[in-house]
């Protein structure tokens, strides 16, 4: 086979969309040797709207998006459930992806049409967005311009999780992140019911990005609004993810590290119920403590 070694066949069999194979130099101390890596592959993708104004088409660039490649579609269309954009599945007559045609060039593309008689909401688009994977969509004007309004608020009521189920999903993420531990790059967003199971896993080498895909599927499996399921954030919890979040009507996010004051101030004003470093046996809760039900000898003064 080419007298390939078996470390490269191995890194070549994994490697797909969102992973690449790169030789590198690793150091260690005053010894340095050649060996065969995977990188977490980031490339942009255009999201277009087509919807009719005035009885004739219209496309609109939405959104430039540093992503890792794979599920497009339920990128652009969380994004666009996600920024107030459109209400539902329902809005969306076809997706048209154009991310294989374009893919030598890296200037992939995804074109979401619209049913004829809905016309989408784009008073935020005058925001110019621009998102990268490290800090979602950039350049907008004010905190009241980000902010956006769900059609699924969240509900007061029965839905609760033992703490116990709390504790074991970062295991769970962490078993399942395939392209993470070949590549060490790549935010996760993951989906779970009220008893710890797995319903969704996202990633991407952007965190915004990864909780789109999710709730993109989610909302391709019209399961929306999502007022019975866990959120949990492999990393930190910004006010973004948090947003993103209320959109979708989650009622309770977990996040293995920390989140921002502004995440914790929308957390308390959507009713959200936000915990952070979850790690081990320990978590913060910042929000709506009500939904956690903890043991006993766990509830402090």
């Amino acid at each position: 086979m080419n007298n390939l070694d078996d470390d490269l066949l191995t890194l070549i069999i994994m490697a797909n969309a969102s992973t690449k194979p790169i030789r590198v130099t690793k150091v260690s101390d005053t010894e340095s040797t050649g060996q065969d890596d995977l990188l977490a592959v980031e490339e942009p993708l255009e999201i277009r709207l087509q919807f009719n104004a005035h009885g004739l088409p219209v496309v609109k660039n939405v959104s430039v998006t540093m992503r890792t490649p794979g599920n497009d579609a339920e990128l652009a269309t969380g994004f666009l459930l996600t920024e107030g954009i459109i209400k539902g599945n329902g809005d969306i007559a076809h997706i048209i992806n154009d991310a294989l045609a374009c893919a030598e060039n890296k200037q992939n593309t995804i074109l979401v049409e619209m049913k004829e008689a809905i016309s989408p909401n784009l008073n935020n688009t005058e925001r110019n967005f621009y998102t990268t994977s490290s800090c979602g969509v950039c350049g907008k004007g004010s905190i009241s311009a980000i902010r956006t309004v769900s059609v699924f608020a969240t509900q007061e009521g029965e839905f609760a999780v033992d703490a116990e189920i709390l504790y074991g999903l970062p295991e769970i993420l962490r078993s399942q992140q395939a392209a993470f531990e070949s590549t060490g790059g790549l935010h996760a967003s993951a989906l779970f019911n009220k008893n710890g199971e797995l319903l969704l896993l996202r990633e991407d080498v952007g965190r915004h990005n990864a909780l789109d895909k999710l709730i993109g599927a989610a909302l391709q499996n019209n399961w929306l609004p999502l007022h019975d399921k866990i959120l949990l954030l492999s990393g930190r919890a910004s006010f973004e993810l948090v947003q993103k979040a209320a959109m979708a009507g989650i009622p309770l996010i977990a996040a293995v590290g920390a989140p921002s004051s502004l995440a914790v101030e929308l957390a308390e004003e959507f009713n959200i119920t936000l915990a952070g470093f979850l790690r081990g046996r320990r978590f913060n809760i910042y929000t709506a403590a009500s939904r956690i039900v903890l043991a006993v000898n766990e509830t402090t003064n």
